[in-house]
């Protein structure tokens, strides 16, 4: 298929046109990013989106995959001196990785085999009697076959070796396997059981001990469930659909008559699935179910992520972190505006030493000093003691007390990126800075953390870890060029994810800043060591200058566009930082005036809208949360209870809230809202407040159900709404409990009584 096929393919799939899927490709083949592609070449693209962007990649990406595979197949075929013409075309043809795998694998080298030693005995022309399925006894054809110094000493060797090259046969009928394939992902149910004698241990696996489900519609965290309790050796899997529906299928592909002959190739048959097709498909199957798992979770995750890392930052506050503690203390840190370490100390003020006098005069005594505007507490072991403990201290009432997500803080503080930034601090400073910084800037300071640790996936570890990390990677990218960059102030952590640049040209931007001071203009960046034209022009226009000498080094508008402001602002007959500073001159710009071959009207409504916010951040404007001040552990919690709470995490099953207990609760699917909900993210995001009621407490397992529906006791008909189907899970167990012969026998018994 020619790269002209692959943009038309790929168009009709995403419901484009096919100049926009072939402008995009050639964008990405000259090394431009997706922010750099969707933000300022919406002219060549047609206004796509990254998401769209992204598509055309990846699947660009599979379809190259899928030509150089094909090459690699028919230069084998070649080799081996049997490529035809009608051959060549079927490989050209497929479409799918599966199917031209289907088409090559009766030419793939192979090991012996059972049909290929029957071969060298000489029972192909046997086999082919048979397969023809004509009149005529296979005894009695096989008679002639039988030759001791080939290794076929009686009739019956004879027409077992016929049926291992017949058996090979089937298993390599593109159109069975085809139909086969169908049949698994159609009608084939995953069916788990618990392995014998492992019932304890395996005890968090317990809703799969006796479970079948369809493999179609199994959901993403059921699938990986499943597949993590078999590796761990605690569950029995099984794939594939009903063996006689499998038989069935292939008997009707594969018999043309009734006869002693069709008999030979029915056991073929049963020998064929039963030794080839069906270990195959199964392998395949569960490779196709495994892919969809991962890709679902990979989704929720990148979203989730996306969530966490565009939460409202509190600004260039000074700020005093707090990482809490009991025993060992609790850490303090005092950080200036742009995250500087000014000061660190430790403080003792709850169990065992209980010093809350002396702790609470040098809390008094930082936040004087300093000028401190927000108190940063994580949200780990002590926090709720922790906060108790500030707001009683007598602080000024306009100093904020905040409680900060942790998750990640203690693998940044051990993090070659925490000792490079800190070399003569420990750990608990580190993590008490990664806290501050969160709270005054989540973005920033979460880049510097591996996503997978940051607390927002489903079962991340179980996923296919480079499709995983490449997700991740292009979500982290987008955030940060959405929200862009202070090119004087941004950690090296951060500038890597700026378009273009990377981590080693990020490392020479910081090294030319402490060289050389703050960047002055966005022309200064050209001044870096190996910062080519190329790079500058992905990169500039995510790059900001605060108080540049250029008023729009501090917007989203690209270099390559100052001329044409310039050229507004003289038409409307006011300097640039005149024309930004109002927002009345910035709406009578007659827009269609400067429309030209370069520049269209999606440019123009970008640099309008930059125009009128110049350097503004994107993300929403920060707000104080507080959770129920009575409410600091579990033991606290009663059914019933409204409670206040953030939800940390977002899974297909439902949402995760934190309520202040040091272990969060589970919002359920159906307890999301008083309307049946598909997905969670149709209800709730990352970092969103909400109110929740207490469903059900249970201490020793530090489980806790939520409810965020308004009357979550009210009682509810059991029966599904119409048109809804009811899932049921067990349907083996309930097939075997309500089989017709158990029916009758506790009828029979009922009488007998």
């Amino acid at each position: 298929m020619s790269e002209l096929n692959y943009y038309s393919k790929i168009a009709s799939e995403l419901g484009v046109r096919n100049d926009q899927v072939l402008n995009t490709a050639g964008l990405l083949d000259e090394g431009a990013t997706i922010p750099f592609i969707s933000r300022y070449r919406k002219e060549v693209t047609g206004s796509l989106d990254e998401v769209q962007v992204a598509a055309i990649r990846d699947r660009l990406q599979q379809l190259r995959d899928l030509e150089k595979r094909k090459e690699a197949i028919l230069k084998s075929i070649e080799e081996q001196g049997k490529l035809t013409a009608e051959l060549e075309s079927r490989v050209q043809a497929a479409e799918t990785m599966s199917l031209l795998e289907d088409i090559y694998l009766p030419y793939k080298p192979k090991r012996r085999t059972k049909g290929t030693i029957a071969r060298e005995k000489g029972l192909e022309p046997l086999a082919l009697q048979i397969f023809a399925q004509e009149t005529g006894q296979p005894e009695a054809l096989a008679e002639s076959f039988v030759n001791e110094e080939k290794g076929v000493n009686n009739i019956e060797e004879a027409l077992q070796g016929a049926r291992d090259i017949m058996a090979e046969w089937i298993n390599e009928d593109l159109d069975v396997r085809k139909k086969l394939r169908k049949l698994f992902i159609e009608e084939g149910k995953f069916t788990v059981k618990v392995i014998p004698g492992k019932e304890q241990e395996a005890i968090k696996y317990k809703d799969y001990f006796e479970w079948e489900e369809p493999i179609k519609s199994a959901p993403s965290h059921r699938v990986l469930a499943m597949r993590r309790g078999e590796k761990e050796l605690f569950l029995m899997m099984d794939t594939g659909p009903a063996d006689a529906d499998a038989l069935q299928l292939i008997e009707k592909n594969v018999l043309q008559a009734s006869n002693s002959c069709a008999l030979q190739v029915s056991m073929a048959v049963k020998d064929s699935y039963r030794r080839l097709l069906k270990p195959s498909m199964e392998t395949e199957i569960r490779l196709y179910s495994k892919k969809k798992a991962d890709e679902e979770a990979i989704r929720v995750f990148a979203e989730n992520l996306r969530q966490l890392l565009l939460a409202s930052p509190l600004g260039e506050k000074v700020v005093l972190a707090i990482d809490p503690g009991f025993r060992t203390g609790c850490k303090l840190v005092c950080l200036g505006p742009q995250g500087q370490l000014l000061q660190s100390e430790t403080i003792y003020p709850n169990e065992p030493q209980r010093k809350t006098h002396e702790s609470g005069a040098l809390v008094k005594y930082l936040a004087e000093k300093h000028g401190i505007e927000a108190i940063a507490i994580g949200n780990g072991t002590a926090s709720r003691e922790t906060e108790l403990f500030i707001k009683n201290i007598g602080l000024p009432a306009e100093i904020l007390v905040v409680m900060v997500n942790e998750s990640g803080a203690s693998i940044y503080s051990a993090s070659d990126v925490a000792r490079e930034e800190f070399p003569d601090h420990d750990l608990t400073v580190r993590g008490a800075v990664s806290i501050g910084r969160r709270l005054m800037d989540p973005l920033a300071e979460l880049v510097k953390i591996d996503a997978k640790s940051i607390g927002v996936g489903q079962y991340q570890h179980d996923v296919d870890q480079t499709a995983l990390r490449n997700a991740l990677d292009d979500t982290v990218m987008s955030c940060v060029n959405g929200v862009g960059v202070e090119v004087n102030t941004a950690s090296k952590q951060l500038l890597t994810y700026v378009s273009g640049l990377g981590p080693s040209l990020a490392q020479n931007i910081v090294a030319f800043r402490n060289e050389h001071g703050p960047f002055k203009s966005r022309e200064d960046i050209k001044k870096v060591p190996r910062l080519g034209e190329k790079a500058y022009e992905q990169a500039a226009g995510f790059l900001r200058i605060r108080n540049g000498v250029n008023p729009l080094d501090s917007s989203a508008v690209h270099p390559e566009r100052y001329a044409l402001i310039e050229r507004m602002a003289s038409d409307m007959g006011v300097s640039v930082k005149q024309l930004i500073k109002d927002d009345g001159l910035v709406q009578k710009i007659p827009l269609q005036q400067y429309v030209d071959e370069q520049v269209g009207l999606p440019t123009l409504q970008d640099i309008l809208e930059e125009l009128g916010k110049p350097g503004r951040d994107p993300r929403e404007k920060f707000e104080v949360f507080q959770f129920e001040e009575t409410i600091n552990e579990m033991k606290d919690l009663k059914v019933g209870m409204k409670l206040p709470g953030i939800v940390t995490n977002i899974t297909q099953f439902g949402a995760f809230v934190d309520v202040g207990v040091h272990q969060d609760g589970l919002v359920h699917l159906s307890q999301l809202a008083d309307r049946f909900v598909r997905d969670p993210k149709e209800v709730v995001s990352v970092n969103q407040k909400v109110m929740v009621t207490v469903m059900e407490v249970d201490v020793s397992r530090k489980r806790i159900g939520l409810s965020m529906k308004a009357d979550p006791f009210a009682k509810t008909s059991r029966e599904p709404a119409a048109g809804k189907a009811v899932r049921k899970p067990n349907v083996a167990k309930r097939n075997n409990a309500e089989s017709m012969e158990e029916k009758l026998n506790l009828l029979k018994q009922k009488f007998e009584k």
